[in-house]
């Protein structure tokens, strides 16, 4: 049996700053330059690499053309991506392969909530916990502290991670 590997450019390979043992899965052209996926991160047409683990969210539109995701700390960056080929699956894919939990709380007085998620490194052990706060709310409100701070610990211990 022969296995088929996607067929990168020469010109976009050559570009590409791999780790050793890192792996091409996937790739596309954008209007903005090539997308690739590996085993490891998204590598993107300006040449730098986002992990998996900080991809909070990925979607594409509904005419499968613009492709947008949310990178932790750096915000939403969008691509126009005419034919994704198997891009789309593989970002659908590996970032989701990232989350150990994905937890919904709520503030006690209601209306407003936080996401915690727990994300892991493909390959990693190192589980990180992140919070995702609500449109509006402050981070160091400390009503807002003290509900995710409570509802981590109850979700550390249900899930055990």
């Amino acid at each position: 049996m022969r296995w088929l590997r996607p067929s990168v450019p020469r010109e976009v390979r050559d570009r590409l700053r791999l780790e050793r043992g890192e792996r091409v899965l996937a790739h596309a052209d954008s209007r903005e330059g090539p997308l690739v996926s590996t085993d490891r991160a998204l590598h993107l047409p300006d040449g730098r690499r986002v992990s998996w683990q900080d991809i909070d969210r990925a979607r594409w539109d509904a005419d499968g053309e613009a492709f947008s995701f949310t990178e932790e700390g750096a915000g939403e960056r969008v691509y126009t991506v005419p034919d994704p080929g198997r891009l789309a699956e593989t970002v659908h894919e590996r970032v989701t392969a990232t989350i150990v939990v994905s937890h919904r709380g709520e503030l006690p007085e209601g209306g407003s909530g936080f996401r915690l998620v727990a994300r892991r490194p493909p390959g990693g052990a190192e589980v990180d916990w992140r919070v995702h706060l609500d449109d509006g709310l402050d981070p160091d409100d400390p009503r807002v502290r003290e509900a995710v701070g409570r509802e981590l610990a109850a979700v550390r211990e249900r899930t055990g991670v």
